[in-house]
């Protein structure tokens, strides 16, 4: 084997302590980052409360020698992708209250625990697949967007367009993961709609169950039927007696049409707003919610003592400290001016949903924000995670405003959000006697001008808990 030397150049980021800090800052909810900065608070003495006015600058504040590193950084525009999956797509932090033995409820109980529901089950089934690296990240981000039903509402392509456009994610490995990752438990997790939430715990029942092949039948082939609750219609529609109608009816009725509900714990998710949004003078102002973030500044004390100190043991815990509670500080400051410029970018982009409503809200991915606010998509994805707005139409997450679109007649696009409003509209406005099916509706949309089709409504109309229009259908009363 002959050795040889060769020199290749390569660009690498290093990943300085204070800017690993300001990225984890980014994805903290509000509650997760009380908690940060009570830490910080009983473990460094040179951090105190500014409960008067702004916090000290450096200047003002610093009282040592030596200086905290010159350069301030700022989180990198080509922040690296390949770092952390979970970073990015971390599902919201679970509570959950416990009561004690004796029965007295214990209030410190109701915190942050780690076993945290659904979520946390599959991806422990996930860790013990055999997967590769990029199915591996692929598969959080589909259970990250599972409900806690059990149910995908997004499709493959909607999830594909949330991811950062370098991984260059096709639909197709996004449905493959979705295949594997509905054959954990609970049978039916990951399911588009009934039929695939119904058949999985029927085929994992033993094969000789009674009724079990005419039940998978009547799932696959039969649903609206089944959604009757005739034994008689059932019966005929199969080609058996009424009596073993019944007793397939009874059969799927013990399925659970909500799988994922199995799994998890009640918890209770306390959420506190991140930002507010108001009108003022006809204009839509966002301002960030203080109670979040309390500011802190440098205990000028402390920081005194650094300079009455000779170099030692003592003045080195000192520096550290000092030095932390600015790099804690600069990152909070790069935060906060981070969320405010984001949640500033969002309803600028969504000003008619603030005025209209959700019919009136325009398609929206990371990277239009990422390019207003000139920063990488997965700075947006981080700082869009767990965080939620005070507006006059209901405390919402970040995420909430971002959707696929759908082409319109005129060359247009229309946010999958504002389709799903016009869907809920026509069916609560819609003849009871006469309900809309998937295909009228599809109809109606595309009279006005939008282009989609009647599978599409049906997609739409599920991820909105709205039965079909067999079971909303009400008997005419016949009138003397």
């Amino acid at each position: 084997m002959r050795q040889t030397l060769q020199l290749r150049l390569g660009q690498q980021l290093t990943m300085t302590p204070q800017l690993q800090q300001a990225i984890r800052l980014l994805q903290l909810s509000s509650l997760e980052l009380r908690t940060e900065i009570q830490q910080a608070l009983e473990s460094n003495m040179m951090l105190e409360l500014d409960e008067e006015g702004e916090p000290a600058s450096d200047e003002e504040s610093a009282g040592a020698e030596e200086e905290a590193p010159s350069a301030e950084e700022r989180i990198p525009e080509d922040l690296p992708l390949d770092t952390s999956w979970e970073e990015i797509y971390d599902g919201t932090t679970a509570l959950s209250a416990g009561g004690r033995e004796d029965g007295d409820l214990d209030p410190l109980d109701n915190r942050p625990h780690g076993d945290g529901g659904l979520r946390e089950h599959l991806l422990e089934q996930v860790g013990l697949e055999r997967l590769s690296e990029r199915d591996r990240a692929l598969a959080e981000v589909v259970v990250d967007a599972i409900g806690e039903d059990g149910y995908l509402a997004a499709d493959p392509a909607e999830l594909c367009a949330a991811l950062p456009a370098d991984w260059a994610v096709e639909p197709a490995e996004i449905e493959a993961v979705r295949q594997r990752i509905r054959h954990l438990d609970p049978a039916g997790v990951g399911a588009r709609n009934l039929q695939e939430a119904l058949l999985p715990q029927l085929r994992q029942l033993p094969a000789d169950t009674p009724w079990r092949d005419a039940a998978i039948t009547a799932v696959s082939e039969h649903l609206d039927t089944l959604a009757q609750r005739a034994p008689e219609a059932l019966a005929a529609a199969l080609g058996v007696d009424t009596a073993a109608g019944a007793e397939i009816l009874a059969l799927v009725r013990t399925l659970d049409p909500r799988p994922g509900l199995q799994v998890g714990n009640a918890a209770a998710d306390y959420i506190v707003p991140d930002v507010t949004v108001s009108r003022h003078d006809g204009r839509w102002r966002v301002e960030l919610n203080s109670e979040t973030a309390p500011r802190l500044r440098i205990n000028a004390y402390y920081a005194s003592l650094i300079r009455q100190m000779e170099r030692g043991s003592d003045s080195s815990c000192l520096r550290s400290h000092l030095q932390e509670a600015r790099w804690l500080i600069k990152s909070l400051r790069s935060r906060n001016e981070t969320l405010l410029r984001v949640a500033s970018a969002i309803v600028e982009r969504q000003q008619g949903f603030f005025e209209h409503g959700e019919e009136a809200m325009q398609p929206l991915v990371l990277r239009e924000i990422a390019e207003a606010v000139e920063m990488h998509e997965s700075t947006i994805s981080r700082i869009t995670t767990n965080k939620y707005m005070d507006t006059p139409r209901g405390t919402l997450e970040f995420k909430y405003f971002f959707s696929s679109h759908v082409q319109t007649h005129d060359g247009g696009e229309a946010s999958a959000t504002a389709i799903r409003a016009r869907i809920r509209r026509l069916i609560a406005e819609e003849d009871r006697c006469q309900p809309l099916s998937d295909s009228a509706i599809a109809r109606t949309l595309q009279e006005e001008g939008i282009q989609v089709a009647r599978r599409t409504v049906a997609k739409y109309r599920e991820s909105l808990s709205i039965a079909p229009s067999a079971e909303r259908k009400t008997p005419r009363r016949a009138t003397r």
